[in-house]
């Protein structure tokens, strides 16, 4: 989770959906956390409670935010493969109801994952790799430390094992990370979340000073670790903005990689500016406050009670700090907040349109896992938008399993399509009214083009577009409940700034498909003075100074009751784009009235 003045423009717009939170007071308690919760239960897993069913769709990324391709991703007993944008989806995927485990592995890095509250609707996350840099060789049967640039360091005595537990002899590599929780990546870099299981079997949540990841490796590339009886000094540096709330001695956790949680195990001491603490083997330890939580689940509902997704939803405890997270299609967001203690939320618009909340309101406290909504009264400064859709594959058939990304500003929100049709929904700024819009075939590995669309609030049908990353250029259009026509040769765009038959600025496209001329399709247009972009109606040749855009001349499209609104989004120079989508209601020359839906995405040839 990240802070709100801190959110990372991604792929995705994400992300964790928890709301893990920060310290900023010392805990002088003993290592168990404080008092002993009641009724624990035989194993930590009764905490997850039953088997349930979700969606996942997420992105890995690496240190510089950018897109990793051929990432292993595991939910339980289904796995998938990242895309060339980093994104993979897992439907129907068997979680628990408090707890879903998503681990994250490639060649190259060390073990990334996630760990989440599950909610209703589509579980997205983001996933930062670090790099399986080696720091330092150490051999066999010597002691010897190794050590960063920053402080942080292991000390070994110099016995390993593989990991059937037979002895290594011979040089080790080592790999080591240091995450500061004052890096606003760290959420993205950190296994699982911030929730744990103390030596007395009670679930925590976590507030961490600092973590050190560190992983060995054989000659032959094997993964070691510490024998029995063996143990290792790690120094962990402690950031400057922590020192006055951090404890002189503070639980050490480790990461449980098969169960996707933290474990105590042990203490540090604070030495300077320096966590110094004795482990027993390797993977993240972690210096960290426990505190006891619950999970909340938040819907967040507009006046008409219509749910309000990709907003950012934060918590704040005033003993814990500010975290947050996205709501989800659903409105929805979950996550662990600190029990027995009254706690504020804040709904953004995210960072458009300022950075006053839409909604603030006191909530708590409360002592079991609970679920609330909240009506966000409406903004005059702020517009709601709903885009819609439908993807298909180059041959018409329905997306199944692929996704859709829309690009509002410098964010991209990503919608599952999962039975041909999508639905994104997103709160804009009057200043902005133009996106784009691109579809991924996560199954055939195709494409669409990216296409840039105009509002046309609040909802915006965009039509279909198609999964043919072959194709540069097409024409595409619908009347009523018939198939689709799609134009994709014979297509030549024109756009003249003065001409001697125009009112003004003017712009024809032509089609002829590729079925020996029979498909035709023609659009003209007078464009408004510079920069010519924006919505037009039916242009009507009859009337001096008009403007706007005729398909009467292919399609038996007559003026009455035209009700057809143009967006020209794009007007690029010769060889680049022009994008326009048209959709609206109008008569034939015989009189019938008929609805359309198009768009049209060509290369400029003048």
């Amino acid at each position: 989770m990240n802070n709100i003045k801190k959110i990372p423009n991604l792929i995705l717009m994400l992300l964790f959906s928890l709301f893990i939170v920060t310290s900023c007071q010392k805990d002088e308690t003993n290592s168990s956390g404080g008092e002993q919760q009641e009724n624990i239960p035989n194993t930590f897993s009764e905490y997850f409670g039953n088997d349930i069913s979700r969606d996942f769709l997420g992105n890995v990324i690496d240190t510089n935010k950018n897109p990793i391709e051929g990432v292993t991703i595991t939910i339980g007993n289904e796995t998938a493969t990242t895309d060339s944008n980093g994104v993979f989806i897992i439907n129907n995927a068997n979680v628990k109801e408090r707890f879903g485990y998503v681990k994250a592995e490639k060649e190259g890095y060390i073990h990334g994952s996630r760990a989440v509250v599950p909610s209703n609707g589509t579980n997205k996350v983001t996933i930062m790799l670090l790099e399986a840099t080696v720091v330092g060789t150490v051999n066999s049967g010597t002691a010897q430390t190794v050590a960063m640039g920053d402080g942080s360091s292991v000390s070994f005595e110099g016995d390993f094992i593989k990991e059937d537990g037979s002895e290594y002899t011979g040089s080790v590599d080592v790999i080591m990370h240091r995450l500061d929780p004052a890096d606003e990546d760290m959420p993205m870099q950190m296994p699982g979340m911030l929730y744990a299981e103390n030596e007395e079997g009670a679930e925590r949540m976590l507030q961490t000073l600092g973590m050190l990841a560190v992983e060995l490796r054989g000659t032959n590339g094997e993964d070691l670790n510490l024998p029995e009886g063996s143990s290792s000094e790690i120094r962990i540096p402690l950031d400057p903005s922590l020192m006055s709330i951090a404890p002189t001695t503070i639980p050490l956790w480790y990461f449980d990689e098969v169960n996707g949680y933290w474990k105590e195990e042990g203490l540090a001491t604070l030495q300077g500016n320096m966590y110094v603490g004795s482990v027993s083997h390797f993977s993240f330890w972690n210096c960290d406050i426990p505190a006891e939580a619950i999970t909340l689940c938040i819907s967040v509902l507009d006046n008409q009670e219509n749910a309000l997704s990709n907003l950012y939803a934060t918590i704040t405890s005033a003993t814990f700090g500010t975290r947050g997270s996205f709501t989800n299609e659903n409105g929805e967001v979950c996550g662990f907040v600190p029990s027995n203690e009254t706690l504020e939320l804040n709904i953004y618009s995210y960072d458009f349109c300022g950075s006053e909340p839409l909604y603030t309101e006191s909530v708590g406290p409360y002592t079991m896992d609970s679920n609330i909504s909240v009506i966000v009264p409406d903004n005059t400064d702020i517009i709601s938008e709903t885009v819609t859709g439908s993807f298909n594959t180059c041959d018409g058939n329905s997306i199944t399993d692929g996704y859709v990304q829309l690009t509002y500003g410098n964010q991209t929100y990503t919608n599952i399509v999962t039975n041909g049709s999508f639905e994104i929904s997103l709160l804009r700024c009057e200043a902005d009214n133009t996106f784009a819009i691109k579809g991924y075939d996560y199954i055939n590995l195709q494409t669409t083009s990216t296409i840039s669309y105009t509002f046309t609030t609040a909802l915006t049908d965009i039509g279909t577009i198609s999964a043919c990353d072959t194709v540069t250029e097409f024409i595409q259009y619908t009347i009523d409940d018939n198939d689709q026509v799609f134009i994709l040769e014979g297509i030549s765009a024109n756009f003249y700034s003065e001409g001697p038959n125009a009112n003004g600025p003017n712009l024809d496209i032509f089609g002829n498909g590729n079925d020996q001329g029979t498909t035709c399709f023609y659009i003209y247009g007078v464009l408004n003075d510079p920069d010519y972009l924006g919505t037009y109606d039916n242009y009507l040749f009859n009337e001096t100074d008009d403007t706007g855009f005729f398909i009467g001349e292919c399609l038996s499209v007559s003026d009455t009751n035209n009700n057809i609104t143009y967006n020209l989004s794009t007007l690029g120079e010769v060889d680049d784009y022009i994008d326009i989508n048209f959709s609206g209601s109008y008569e034939d020359f015989n009189n019938v009235p008929h609805t359309i839906t198009g768009v049209i995405h060509v290369l400029r040839d003048q």
